[in-house]
């Protein structure tokens, strides 16, 4: 019998879990994906990549109050992270906080160089 492909595996090493995260991922199966980020994340909490990885698998599987908390977290060690911004904006308006959402998709937007037109 064979262990569920998410169990720890103990001699696996931190790359090999975010390879394996990856793989969930593509494979849309998000909260397996967000499992096993959660503990990349937990080992190297200072990388952008495995936590919004981790935000999108949230995302994804409609966990929006911890897709929001790992947004926030890249923002904070990133403030300049375009991507992060719009996600979060995206997840505050899939939690009905529209008024919220513009500010970051605001914020996303003039990262990425795309500002509203306004009449002077």
């Amino acid at each position: 019998m064979t262990a569920h492909p998410t169990a720890y595996i103990p001699e696996e090493t931190l790359a090999e879990r975010w390879a394996r995260a990856g793989l969930f991922f593509e494979a849309k199966e998000y909260t397996e994906a967000a499992r096993i980020l959660t503990t990349v994340v937990e080992d190297e909490p200072e990388q952008i990549a495995p936590r919004l990885l981790l935000a999108r698998a949230y995302y994804h599987s409609a966990q929006l109050t911890r897709a929001e908390e790992q947004l926030r977290a890249v923002i904070a060690r990133d403030p300049v992270e375009a991507y992060a911004h719009l996600m979060l904006g995206r997840t505050l308006q899939r939690q009905g906080r529209d008024r919220e959402a513009a500010g970051a998709l605001r914020v996303a937007d003039a990262f990425r160089g795309e500002f509203a037109d306004t009449a002077d």
